[in-house]
């Protein structure tokens, strides 16, 4: 019985460790002369960016964009992976959305 038991807390701790393992991200748009995009990145927040544009001169990120879920709801999710060039980039804000944030892919 011990056995079992050992099994599914063992079982319960690595499902754990697999939700741990997909952060949500934080949201930021990034305002160029071309367009707005919004972007999810973890570890950083706009300072952060700022600092890696202005270090390297660009930022590879995730974009997001609003999707339908297969419940029919609306989500933010990843959409596909871009760079941010410095030199086209105005303004850096926070972003904020109603709705669920999708976790970025492993």
């Amino acid at each position: 019985m011990t056995k079992r038991i050992a099994a599914l807390t063992l079982g319960l701790m690595l499902a754990a460790c697999g939700a741990w393992a997909q952060t949500v991200p934080s949201l930021f748009k990034i305002v160029s002369p071309k367009d707005d995009v919004v972007i999810g990145v973890t570890g950083m927040d706009v300072d952060g960016i700022a600092k890696k544009l202005v270090a390297d001169g660009t930022l590879s990120a995730w974009q997001y964009a609003v999707r339908k879920n297969s419940n029919g709801d609306l989500e933010q999710a990843p959409l596909r992976r871009i760079a941010i060039l410095r030199q086209d980039t105005f303004r850096i804000e926070p972003y904020s959305s109603p709705l669920k944030v999708v976790p970025l892919p492993p």
